[in-house]
This record gives structure tokens, sequence and C-alpha cells, in this order.
């Protein structure tokens, strides 16, 4: 290997351009089987962020179905999901412009809308016996919250929809037993989030209504069901956390298997899925310990599960088809791809969609590390040195560090390679991924710790981090970065504002404001925080002393704001307000605009301006000459 360069950290030139960051791989996900077809979901930042469903048939040709500029994408709940289904070469979908359901003959280029203007749908399903489609509807009006419920949409008349299920504040996992009888969903209510307490409930299918509804689970009020599905002989079955951990049980049976991992993610999205049934016996599955993804294969009778060995360091998305359990899956090393396993092993893989390709040593390989931090806890995380083919920093130089802090919060962040943190190392900065208390993988009561505590638990994991790699002298401390999206900016804002860490920080589409936010966000949320803050205006107090906003005579270090004016889950104002004050304070500040971006970014022109703008502005900061 030729000898490499010595050149100060964070001036090393890069093959990974904010350009390859943006084009690298599109996100793939919700997976379905339907007949001799695979289905999935791809987005595609060089198509404006468009989210194209693509299909493999039999023979293994892949096709794009939706024809341009059609997008699949749901508003409920503002973060949306699974919305398609198919059925007879027909393939259903919410199109992103209007939120109407379309209709799509397989092989054609003219959908056709099937509901009016108006109402948003998710978690489509069809019923075949009845001759609709039955799906999660969201109504908004200017006067009132937005109302949530199931109803039906014949496919003959699209101008009667008919409510099924009412009541609740909001509904998932409509699933229709195979024999057509019986009908299961979850519903869950303020102040609840569906990671906190939801209820399983099932019913006949009567007549185009539903009769004879019981509570199968959920029923103390402290217990977060995910999942339901129904086994190819009609039993109910669904993962949850009434041990600490997300397990796996039937309605008829009880728990299939009792083991501290999780198996199921938090449901920021329809559709989500960690398993299947690959017959009435076996179930095909994905779960996660401590930070590291599995997938196997369960025996019902006996409860054993039989692990597949592989390399992937995230799973999603499990679904069966043609005798194998398919998923999206991600490694250190590669970008996400879907592949499909058997018991044998034997690997499936759906080609690749990466558009980049990467010299290995310029990859940083993740290293799971668990420190301690606060009230001696303790918390896992991915450590990530920096690495470049040609250059190397000096032997008395300390590389700068960047903290990264997941959204969510209720969230997680795992080693499945990341371009965006290789842009970072390939560069010459460290980086720490931190699954800071209140993430999720980690069993119900790490999740909880995190309630009545964010903004102060959150941030006293990113201090400790620091200060465990510092003491390990893996980084410089006086070039330490702290940067997190939504949720993550706000746990950035508070540890700029309440401790003296970090030298520098970046925002995007983060929190200033918490009582803002509690007036100025959508309704999935608009109760969230009264778990991790506490019931407002009682604890107004409290949520004042947490937020950024009315300490900001404490901030006194540069701060970059990266926000899309049309977010509609943290407002922009946000990011104004903070960015105004830290003006008239002389406080080096940035605030970068996205016109057409909401909370995220899509597009793949900016995704590069949001790289390069904090890259930009990093280099100002700690005098680093920026290079490409």
């Amino acid at each position: 290997m030729t000898n490499k360069t010595v050149l100060s950290y964070g001036h090393w030139p890069s093959e990974i351009s904010a350009e390859k960051v943006a084009i690298a791989a599109p996100r793939t996900g919700n997976i379905q089987s339907f007949g001799n077809r695979l289905f999935w979901v791809e987005s595609r930042p060089d198509e404006a962020g468009r989210n194209v469903i693509v299909s493999r048939a039999k023979d293994g040709i892949i096709k794009d179905l939706l024809p341009h500029p059609f997008s699949h994408s749901s508003r409920v709940h503002e973060y949306g999901g699974l919305a398609y289904t198919v059925a007879n070469n027909t393939l259903y979908f919410v199109n992103a412009l209007d939120q109407r359901i379309y209709q799509l003959e397989i092989g054609s280029d003219q959908p056709k809308p099937i509901t009016k203007s108006g109402p948003r749908f998710a978690d489509l399903v069809l019923d075949q016996d009845n001759q609709r489609l039955i799906a999660v509807c969201e109504q908004h009006s200017n006067q009132a919250e937005a109302e949530n419920y199931l109803v039906s949409i014949p496919l003959n008349n699209s101008a009667q929809l008919q409510t099924l299920a009412c009541g609740a504040d909001f509904y998932a996992f409509p699933r229709i037993s195979p024999n057509g009888k019986q009908l299961c969903w979850i519903e869950w209510r303020h102040p609840h989030m569906p990671w906190d307490c939801t209820s399983l409930w099932v019913a006949d299918i009567h007549n185009g209504g539903l009769s004879n509804k019981q509570l199968v689970a959920g029923a103390d009020g402290n217990e977060s069901i995910f999942q339901p599905q129904w086994s190819p002989d009609n039993q109910l079955y669904y993962v949850s956390d009434r041990n600490n951990w997300w397990n796996i049980y039937c309605a008829n049976k009880g728990i299939i298997l009792d083991m501290p991992a999780e198996f199921a993610t938090p449901l920021w999205q329809f559709g989500m899925s960690t398993y299947d049934f690959i017959d009435a016996h076996t179930i095909g599955c994905i779960w996660t310990q401590q930070g590291t993804w599995y997938s196997g294969f369960l025996e019902i009778a006996t409860g054993k599960l039989n692990l597949v060995n592989n390399l992937y360091s995230s799973l999603e998305s499990a679904c069966y088809h043609d005798g194998k359990l398919y998923m999206v899956a991600g490694t250190t090393d590669n970008t996400q791809q879907i592949i499909g396993i058997c018991h044998q092993g034997t690997l499936d893989t759906v080609g690749n969609s990466s558009k980049v390709d990467l010299n290995p040593n310029n990859i940083a390989k993740p290293e799971s590390i668990i420190y301690p931090t606060a009230n001696g806890e303790r918390v896992q995380a991915f450590f990530y040195p920096p690495t470049n083919s040609h250059f190397k920093g000096g032997d008395q130089e300390l590389p700068p560090v960047i903290v990264i802090c997941h959204g969510g919060p209720t969230g997680a962040t795992d080693s499945s390679l990341n371009i965006k943190n290789q842009y970072w190392t390939n560069r010459g900065f460290a980086i720490i991924d931190i699954n800071y208390r209140g993430s999720t993988g980690f069993g119900r009561d790490y999740r909880n710790s995190l309630a009545g505590a964010w903004g102060v638990a959150d941030v006293e994991d990113t201090e400790y981090a620091i200060n465990f790699l510092v003491a390990q002298k893996r980084v410089d401390k006086d070039r330490c970065i702290i940067r997190g999206s939504s949720a993550g900016g706000y746990t950035v804002l508070s540890a700029l504002t309440f401790t003296n860490t970090f030298k520098a920080g970046a925002s995007l589409y983060g929190i200033g404001n918490l009582e803002t936010l509690v007036s100025d966000t959508h309704k999935f949320e608009s109760r969230y925080l009264n778990k991790l803050v506490g019931p407002y205006p009682e604890k107004k107090h409290v949520y004042r002393q947490r937020s950024p906003i009315y300490h900001v005579d404490q901030l006194n270090c540069p701060v970059i704001f990266l926000q899309g004016l049309e977010d509609k889950v943290v407002p922009p104002n946000q990011a104004e307000i903070m960015f105004d004050h830290l003006t008239q304070k002389g406080i080096e500040v940035v605030y970068v605009k996205f016109p057409d971006e909401g909370h995220g970014f899509r597009k793949s022109e900016n995704i590069i301006r949001a790289l390069t703008s904090e890259y930009e502005f990093y280099c100002n900061v700690f005098n680093l000459k920026a290079e490409s």
C-alpha cells in the first residue's frame, strides 16, 4: 500500500464529493409481494425527490411502474409511509401532489384517480370479497385538529367513502385475514405516541361493515403493539413490548419467543415490517440487539430461532416472496440494497441501486463502543475514525470530531454505510454517532429513560461521549462539533446553549423553542412532548428552562441552520428566531434556506448545497482550507 501523505485533519482532498452523496443510492423501502412480482419504493433525489414504485417480475426484469411526474407519497401523520397495494394486475397508490388514490394497470402509463381531492390516505389494503380498498384516512379542516379513521373505498364508486372505525386519534395496520372474514388494526389516543401505548382490535367483516369488535391486546395502557399480521391459517400475530422487549406474540398462543431483543422499530411511518410468514409454521424475521441487526427464521411451535449468518448491519421492510424472506439491507461498506434469504442461507440480491463506486480504503469502519454517562447509565454509539486512502494526520495532532444526534428522538442509529458520514471522515473528521438515552433497540425501559428528561439526558450523553473520546486521546477537545436534524437539532442547540463542550454546531430543521413546537406542530406529534418534557401549560416553566431560544445569552459559539421553508413538522420560524437573536449578539451564524423542501432534504441539488454550506462553515470556524 502506498505511503500516505501527512496533512492536517479536515484539509484532506476527498473523492466523496457532495454530488456523489446526493446520487449515491436511492432510499429503498415498502417491500411487498403480490403474485409473481416483488414490489418496492425508491426515492430519486435526481428526479426532485420523486418516489417511484418498482417491480421485479418472475423473469428477473426490474421496471419502474409510475410514469413521471407521479410519485408515491402519503401525508397522513405528515411522515406517511406505505400507501400502495396491488391486485389483479392493477396498482393502487397515493400520489404525492394531490394525495388522491390512483389506479394503474401494470404496463400502462395512464393512472386514473379513484378518490377526490381533500382526504389523505395511507396503509392501503384490498378487500377482494367486497371489491374495495380499506385504508387509514385523515381529514383536515381549518377549524379543528385533523380527524383520523379507517375507511373503505369502493372500486366502482369513488364518491362513497364508508367509515369503518373511528373515535381514536390515530389508526394503523388495517389487515384482512386470509379467509376475508376479519379485519384487525391498531389504534392509539393522545397524549400517547405509538411506541408508548397502542391497542390491537379485531372485528368481523359483515355486510360491508364491522361487527363484534374485540380488544386483543393493549388493555392496560402500558404496551406498544406493532405490526399485527395474519398467518396463512388465519391466526392473528403481533409484536408487543409488554415484557420490556418488542417480541412476537400470537393472539391465541401468547408469546412465541421471549428474548432480550427488539422485533420492532418505532412507528414513524405506515407499513413498517420486521417479520412475515413463510408458512403457517414458520416466521421469517429481523431483529436488533445492542445496535446490531440479525435475520433468521422462527419455528412457531417450538419457539426456536434459527439465525441466518449475514454481515448486514441494518435491516428493514421484511417481506416473504417466492420462497425467501426479502428485506432492505445495509452493510458497513455498501449502500442499501434489497436481498432475499432462505433457511439454507442462500442469498438473492435484487440489484444494487448505488450509482457510486467508492475505494474501500476511503470508507471509515464503525467501531461499536459503550461508554458511561450520567447517573451510572451506559450508552452505545458508533465511532468512525478519519479515513482516507492517500492522507493521514500528523503524529502530534488529534482530529476534529463531529457528534451526530439522530432524529426522533425516539429512533436509533446503526452501522450501515452512510455516505454523508463518509463525506466527513474522508476529509479528516472523526464521527461519533450516538444512541443516546431514549433510543430504540434497547428495550422499553431504555426508551423511557428520556421521559421528562429531553434536553437533559440526551445532552449529557453527548458531553460524556466527548469526555470518553478525549480521555482516550482519540479526538481534539478544542474542535468538537455537534450536528443533528429535527429532534437531533434540538439536542444540538441545547448542548450549545447549556454546556461549553462544543465549539460549533449544525442544526438541520431543528427545534429552538419547545413552547412554539407544542402549538405549531402537526397532530401526530402535538402531544409528544407531554412525555418527553411534561404537560403544557402546567410545565410551562420547564419548557422555558429547556428552550434554547430563551437562553441565547448562554450560546456563544458558531451555529449553522439549514431549514426547509415548507416544513410542517418543525416550522421555519424556529430557525429564523434563533438566527436573528444570534445575529444581534454578534455570534458567527449562518442560515441556509431551502424554499422547495419540507422536513428533510429530498432533491439532489439541495443535498449538495446543504453539505457544501456546512463544510464551508466548519472551514471558516476552524480556519481550515476547504478541499474538494
